[in-house]
Formats: structure tokens, C-alpha cells, sequence
């Protein structure tokens, strides 16, 4: 990962498997959000259901986004006991996911 010394976002997508039931999924979210106050370096946590009007989400139905003040924070995240917990909870629940780590950069006029 590159080295960054400003806000990176850590952006999941995610397709759970069928057959899973509403309120799975929604303990899978439940324990995802909890992350935020168990894991120092994770500063905020937003999710949302896929909603696009195009139809190129190829499958992926959520969208998970955790932000951190560097990427030292997203490695500090990845090897966070809470974090490996977690992910070998919801690894098992997913069809499919895709992880995104990015710094967000203003568009001068």
C-alpha cells in the first residue's frame, strides 16, 4: 500500500450469499459498525445498499465504508484482533466482495 499521511477510506463491496436471512446480514452490518469502537485507528463507518440505476454493480448489493487518517491506520486496522475476528465471521457469509483503499482528492476549479 502506498504511504499516505492524509485521510484514506477503505471501501468494501460486497454480495452475501443466497439463502442467507435479513437478519443475518443484518448482524453481519451490526458487527461491522461495531468495529468503529473497538479498532483506535477507524474513525467513521457508513454502508449502504447498491442502488444503481445503470445495472454495473456485477452483483455486488452493499457498500461498506470505513475511513482512517493514514494508511499506517488501514495496516494498524488489518492486523487489529477485532478486525481478523470479524473477517473470519463474515468471510464465510460473503459470495463475493471487493476491497478499494483510496485518498480522496478535491478537484481543484
Amino acid at each position: 500500500m502506498e504511504e499516505s499521511k492524509r485521510e484514506v477510506k477503505h471501501i468494501v463491496l460486497a454480495k452475501f450469499k443466497e439463502g442467507l436471512s435479513k437478519e443475518e446480514i443484518e448482524e453481519c452490518i451490526k458487527q461491522f459498525a461495531n468495529l468503529v469502537d473497538l479498532v483506535p485507528s477507524m474513525k467513521a463507518f457508513k454502508w449502504g445498499k447498491e442502488l444503481s440505476i445503470i445495472n454495473f454493480h456485477q452483483g455486488f448489493t452493499h457498500v461498506f465504508e470505513s475511513i482512517f487518517e493514514t494508511t499506517k491506520g488501514v495496516e494498524d486496522y488489518l492486523s487489529d484482533q477485532n478486525h481478523v475476528d470479524y473477517g473470519n465471521f463474515l468471510m464465510p457469509q460473503l459470495d463475493k466482495f471487493l476491497i478499494i483503499d483510496f485518498e480522496p482528492t478535491k478537484v481543484q476549479p
